[in-house]
């Protein structure tokens, strides 16, 4: 079953097709399961084995190339005609230094007649590596590569109309799943009960949607471990008092990402937690009030820093990211950035995690938002008090 309408990923398609033409690409493989399901729809658990999609100028419908087994799952869930799902049997998996799958799309566009082109390649992604450049270069030697990183990303970066509907339903899911996972917090819980019920949760999703695997586990850190950015939960801990705990999860809903952090504190919380988290609350409110179509990703961090310094603190961090689709190990789209030198103006319909994470000497404080910039500013997605939750 499509999640958008056949016309919106054809026009998609186009957009795509587009940038390729204006950057003097004539044949695009896309290899991240992002991109994939952007242009295609296509959603399975295969992205660990190598699969890809091609677009061409010259021929209409993108080709996906899918292992054998998972050929169905290509059908189920893509727009395309049958005949453009290509599917590699497994032997293209047993020897890969000496047969590889990018041998098989090497062959698939000679057949088409493709193996001249300027061939653009998601060079810098987590489903890109050396090996599979190599074999490309000897399957298809006359070819030319150019890069093609984030292409398909930066496409992606202004929602639709449903892309944004699929993003509200992720962001009641997660509001859901902090409200529960903050309740259940207390002395002597286990991690790990906390850690189920998010599941239960995030999976469970509300009364009229259910939810799906985020892309990032669920970044859950106690204690002293709030002072490091990615800590999950432990095996053996229990909740103690007072402990600072945080909690970083987003809601999954066809495969969009809603994220948010809260912060929680088991008892009564020192001086210098509470001022740190009034600070990082004042400052992410500053810094939402700055968005705006034509403000700059570097304009919106320089105001959170700036307010920041103001009381002698300073991240290095970026301060947010643009999010939506995402596959693990991560749901940030990698294009945008409120950080230092990113240049890239803000448009009506992009979405951010905005991510003011403090992470100081023994704790830290997360308190985020999912945001849309609007005609004339922005919206948060997400809708959960800003506050520090003392339990």
């Amino acid at each position: 079953m499509l999640a958008f309408k056949k016309i919106e990923y054809e026009e998609r398609v186009q957009k795509v097709k587009r940038v390729m033409e204006k950057r003097g690409i004539e044949v695009l493989l896309i290899t991240d399961p992002s991109n994939i399901n952007y242009v295609t729809g296509y959603d399975a658990i295969s992205y660990y084995v190598p699969q890809g999609v091609i677009l061409a100028l010259e021929i209409e419908e993108p080709i996906a190339i899918i292992r054998f087994m998972d050929r169905h799952c290509a059908i189920e869930t893509t727009w395309m005609s049958e005949e453009h799902i290509i599917a590699y049997p497994d032997k293209y998996l047993w020897e890969p230094k000496q047969l590889h799958v990018m041998n098989f799309i090497g062959d698939v566009l000679t057949e088409k007649g493709l193996q001249n082109k300027r061939i653009g390649l998601e060079y810098d992604a987590y489903y890109f590596n050396a090996h599979w450049k190599n074999k490309l270069l000897e399957a298809l030697p006359n070819a030319q590569f150019l890069d093609a990183t984030k292409l398909v990303s930066w496409v992606r970066a202004e929602k639709t109309k449903t892309e944004l509907e699929y993003m509200q339903v992720a962001a009641r899911i997660v509001e859901k799943t902090m409200r529960n996972a903050i309740r259940k917090i207390d002395v002597g819980i286990r991690e790990t009960d906390v850690a189920a019920g998010i599941y239960h949760d995030l999976i469970e999703g509300t009364d009229a949607f259910g939810g799906e695997y985020p892309a990032l586990a669920a970044i859950m850190p106690t204690g002293d471990r709030t002072a490091g950015a990615h800590f999950s939960w432990t095996t053996e801990g229990k909740y103690q008092n007072n402990q600072p705990v945080y909690i970083e999860i987003s809601g999954c809903y066809k495969r969009y990402h809603a994220p948010l952090a809260r912060t929680v504190f088991i008892g009564e919380p020192p001086k210098q937690l509470v001022e740190t988290t009034k600070i990082v609350i004042e400052s992410l409110n500053i810094a939402l009030a700055t968005i705006k179509p034509g403000v700059t990703c570097e304009e919106v961090e320089r105001v959170w820093q700036k307010e920041i310094n103001k009381y002698g603190l300073e991240k290095e961090s970026r301060l947010g990211y643009a999010v939506g689709i995402g596959y693990p190990p991560s749901w940030s789209e990698d294009t945008a950035y409120f950080r230092p030198g990113d240049q890239t103006v803000l448009k009506q319909n992009m979405t951010f995690h905005m991510m003011p994470g403090m992470w100081l000497d023994g704790y830290g404080v997360a308190i985020t938002e999912t945001l849309r910039v609007t005609g004339k500013g922005c919206e948060t997605i997400t809708q959960f008090p800003r506050e520090l939750f003392i339990k």
